[in-house]
């Protein structure tokens, strides 16, 4: 059976291939009721870190509760070994997203409405989803852990992509010759992303992709927390850990039941009833939801000038958890019109897109974009400057297989080399990068040969601290006869990228990839 698994900041969603079709599973708690998502939890019972139905029932019995853990994903520091409090243990990154993943196959295949099918069918392919403006760790480590817990993964696609396909299948008839395009608004529960698609019939071609890699739903529930507290006259410091935690989930629970005519929220803070204004609260979220707009504005022609050209706009189309909160197609319909569409399926949309992707016969294509450039800061000057090289656009094509290859060759005009490798939001009119910069690698390469025997001798590992910690005392100079370099750097289909440094005069090279240690 293929599936596609929308792996989400507070639930993950999985729907599968079915003649066409593309339906939602459902998993049984611990109870026996049925829910069309997985939550995404994590607790201790005992010995054990459980997961999903299992941690809120373990919860509820006292233990610890971690919420949002796919929020760690987007820090640009993040790494396979980053520890995750989960009560009194820290717990590897990666060991926790592979024991959630284990713990969703776990349920399909055992408790949810597709346990018969899979156990004569088995699991087909899995294609899974990463946010539109995810770095090169981030789609690793989410790609590793799939992969480690069991599943056959055959494609990654980005989750504005994905629920692209879902917009054609359910509302291909409002697109035409003259309006081929579609805005999809993608707001979760953790990020928010905005993708401009070009559809040709079954062919989806991602023309842009934006976003933000802290906001959420998260945040409108932080919002709601915050008009709470000051409607009850009191802090996050006046109640107990307890007390406040039971506050944001009321705050969560009360935000997703929120209705077009909804006039008041009835909430408890600490031992006290207070009623919330809905539209205090709205004017707090206000701004989140402005600044989803500000940062799409790119992705279509006016809308910086408040006069969005939507002459070949299909629709602006809403999906994730967070657009079903009234307040964000309200907002969205005062700017764009009636060309503002809802999901009919929006937290789950992502999720049938990617089954769409995963089933042969459904006959979509996609060409879709890095979405987040790749570059390096360079010595210059003999050392006292670096200069910045883009290599990739964030609108660079990703290959639909095999990988995309770039070389560059030049001779060395130093005898070190400090590459300094960063993905990065875009480039200002100056060439230099800016928005979410996140360290992909530090790379000192010895262009002198001399040097570059003294690191063979040291056996050291290439790239490794070792290194950077000997030729960091190097000084930089300036040399006219440096060798020939050539760099290369190639994307996989999954956006990840390698680089290779290479003398071309003496074999002497390094290579960098994301790996899982």
């Amino acid at each position: 059976m293929d599936l596609g698994v929308d792996f989400g900041t507070t639930r993950t969603f999985v729907a599968f291939a079915d003649r066409g079709n593309y339906p939602v599973a459902s998993f049984l708690d611990d109870e026996g009721d049925a829910h069309e998502f997985f939550p995404s939890v994590v607790s201790c019972r005992g010995d054990d870190v459980v997961y999903g139905f299992a941690a809120l029932t373990a919860a509820a019995e006292g233990g610890p509760l971690v919420r949002s853990f796919k929020r760690l994903l987007a820090r640009p520091d993040v790494s396979a070994d980053l520890p995750v409090q989960v009560g009194d243990r820290a717990v590897p990154l990666l060991t926790l997203l592979t024991g959630y993943m284990t713990a969703v196959r776990e349920a399909l295949t055992e408790r949810s409405s597709i346990s018969a099918r899979l156990g004569a069918d088995g699991l087909g392919a899995t294609v899974v989803a990463v946010p539109a403006h995810a770095h090169g760790t981030q789609r690793f480590l989410t790609l590793e852990a799939f992969r480690r817990a069991g599943f056959t993964v055959t494609g990654m696609l980005n989750e504005p992509s994905a629920a692209g396909f879902e917009y054609t299948h359910h509302r291909g008839r409002t697109l035409s010759s003259r309006r081929t395009r579609v805005v999809v608004y993608d707001l979760g529960a953790g990020t928010f992303d905005a993708s401009l698609v070009c559809v040709d019939g079954s062919h989806h071609d991602v023309i842009a992709s934006l976003g933000m890699n802290q906001l959420g739903g998260d945040d409108f529930d932080q919002a709601l927390v915050e008009c709470a507290l000051e409607t009850a006259k009191t802090s996050r410091t006046e109640l107990t850990r307890r007390q406040y935690r039971q506050l944001v989930e009321e705050c969560r629970e009360a935000k997703e039941h929120l209705s077009p005519q909804s006039r008041r929220i009835a909430l408890e803070v600490g031992t006290d009833e207070i009623v919330v204004p809905t539209d205090d609260f709205y004017a707090r979220a206000a701004t989140l939801v402005e600044s989803t707009v500000e940062a799409m504005a790119p992705l279509i022609d006016g809308l910086d000038e408040g006069e969005p050209d939507l002459t070949e706009v299909a629709g602006v189309y809403l999906v994730g958890g967070a657009s079903g909160l009234p307040l964000v197609p309200r907002m969205l319909r005062a700017r764009f019109g009636r060309r503002v569409h809802r999901s009919p399926y929006p937290a789950a949309s992502t999720a049938i897109g990617l089954a769409i992707a995963a089933d042969p016969e459904a006959g979509y294509h996609l060409r879709d974009r890095l979405s987040r450039g790749f570059g390096v800061f360079r010595e210059a000057a003999g050392g006292r400057d670096l200069t910045f090289d883009p290599i990739l656009d964030r609108t660079a094509p990703l290959p639909q297989t095999g990988a995309t290859v770039i070389t560059r060759e030049y001779r060395a005009a130093h005898n070190v080399g400090w590459f300094r490798f960063v993905e990065y939001t875009d480039v200002d009119v100056d060439g230099q990068p800016y928005g979410d910069l996140v360290p992909f690698a530090e790379v000192v390469f010895p262009f002198d040969p001399m040097l570059q025997r003294d690191e063979a001798r040291r056996g050291s590992r290439a790239g490794g601290s070792s290194e950077r910690a000997v030729l960091a005392g190097v000084a930089v100079e300036r040399r006219d006869d440096g060798p020939a370099v050539r760099e290369t750097y190639s994307i996989d289909a999954n956006g990840i990228v390698q680089v290779c440094l290479q003398d071309l005069e003496t074999g002497y090279q390094q290579e960098h990839r994301l790996q899982a240690w």
